[in-house]
C-alpha cells in the first residue's frame, strides 16, 4: 500500500466512525513530512456548529499542533470532495495538496449538496438568495487605514 492509500484510508476510517456515531459522513487527516499531524471528522450536529466539517476540524487541529495558520508544506486527505467552505478555508491555509474520496455528486446522492453554495457565489450581490446589504461602510474603513499603517502586521 503506497503512504497516499494509508492516509486516504485512515480519512475514510474517521468518516465511517463519524457517520455510525453522531456525526456526518466525512473525515479528513492533515500530513506534513508523511505523518498525519492533524485528524478531523465532522462534528456538525455533536457540536451544533455548522462550520464543523472534517477539514475545517483537522485544519484548526492542524494550526493548534504546528502553532502556525500556515499550512504550507501539508497535504490534505478527506473522505469527500471539499465543500466550498473548506475549499476556501483550505486555500486561505495554504496546503499543498488535496486528495480526497468521494464526489461533490456522490455527496448530493445522500443529501450533502452544495450545488446552492457553488451557483451563488457566482451571482451579484443584489441576486442572492440570502439579502446582503452595505452600511457603514466609512465607519468600517477606519480599521482597514489601521491595519494598512500598521508597520508590525503579520500578512496572511
Amino acid at each position: 500500500m503506497d503512504k497516499n492509500s494509508k492516509f486516504m484510508l485512515r480519512a475514510i476510517e474517521l468518516s465511517i466512525q463519524s457517520a455510525k456515531s453522531k456525526g456526518g459522513p466525512f473525515g479528513c487527516v492533515i500530513v506534513k513530512d508523511n505523518k498525519i499531524i492533524a485528524e478531523g471528522h465532522n462534528q456538525v450536529t455533536s457540536n451544533n456548529d455548522p462550520t464543523a466539517h472534517a477539514e475545517i476540524v483537522a485544519i484548526r487541529n492542524a494550526c493548534k499542533t504546528l502553532n502556525n495558520f500556515f499550512l504550507k508544506g501539508c497535504d490534505l486527505y478527506t473522505s469527500c470532495e471539499p465543500c466550498p467552505m473548506c475549499l476556501s478555508a483550505i486555500y486561505w491555509s495554504h496546503i499543498d495538496n488535496i486528495y480526497y474520496g468521494n464526489t461533490r455528486m456522490d455527496a448530493k446522492n445522500i443529501d450533502f449538496d452544495d450545488s446552492l453554495i457553488y451557483s451563488e457565489i457566482k451571482k451579484e450581490i443584489s441576486d442572492r438568495k440570502i439579502k446582503m446589504s452595505q452600511m457603514n461602510r466609512e465607519e468600517a474603513l477606519e480599521a482597514f487605514k489601521i491595519w494598512q499603517n500598521k508597520e508590525d502586521k503579520i500578512k496572511y
